[in-house]
């Protein structure tokens, strides 16, 4: 009888840190769930804090929404292996703790200095697969990060707004992230050569990589008053 309530309680307690808890995840994801969204949220806060050269933290990134997008490009096999990752980081603090009290909870329930001394554990940990596993999480956040719109203007690698020629190359690989099958042009699409003028580096960025307008003051000036 001890036996079954102990097993109980542990299946109650394992389904708990597994599944409860989580808050919602942002809109518009397909993939990922909400634990994973949490970890990536958390992983990425940790990795590019705040106050960095770059004027964009980590959790204002949208990295959950890269990585449901990058998920969903990947072969069935390799997406598994990758969402297999991020419940292994967000899990594995039962058996390599963070540092402080209560280090053992799931990374995206630690405080932000425990997961980046969890985060360094693994970077620098004696074990090659732990060092190997950290690389491969470090590609996706840092392809998340700096595919965002505001580290794109910070680094001056935000596309300009022009019309892109077709040629041979765009119909055999498919856009950065995107799956084979996306690819819809055809020898009829391609662009005939011609004139083209070199880009300037003040020419207007792609309208997807704009800073958002400043809202306007509406309230009028001043008047001064007259004595």
């Amino acid at each position: 009888m001890v036996f079954w309530i102990l097993l109980v309680a542990f299946a109650a307690w394992a389904f708990a840190r597994l599944f409860a808890g989580y808050p919602q995840p942002p809109p518009g994801l397909r993939l990922i769930r909400p634990r994973e969204a949490a970890f990536l949220g958390a992983a990425a806060a940790a990795t590019f804090p705040a106050g960095g050269a770059i004027p964009l933290a980590g959790e204002d990134a949208g990295v959950p929404a890269y990585a449901d997008r990058f998920a969903l490009a990947l072969p069935p096999h390799l997406r598994l292996q990758v969402r297999a990752m991020f419940m292994l980081f967000e899990q594995a603090t039962l058996f390599f703790p963070a540092p402080g009290p209560r280090g053992w909870r799931r990374f995206s329930a630690l405080s932000p200095e425990q997961r980046i001394a969890a985060l360094a554990g693994w970077a620098n940990s004696r074990l090659f697969l732990r060092r190997l596993a950290f690389t491969a999480l470090r590609a996706v956040l840092t392809m998340g990060y700096l595919g965002h719109p505001v580290a794109m203007r910070a680094l001056r690698l935000a596309p300009f707004d022009i019309e892109s020629p077709v040629c041979e190359a765009d119909l055999l690989y498919p856009r950065i992230g995107a799956h084979p099958s996306t690819i819809t042009l055809t020898p009829a699409d391609l662009t005939p050569p011609g004139d083209v003028e070199p880009l300037r580096l003040d020419s207007p960025l792609h309208p997807d990589y704009l800073e958002p307008a400043k809202p306007v003051d509406r309230v009028g000036p001043v008047e001064e008053s007259r004595g």
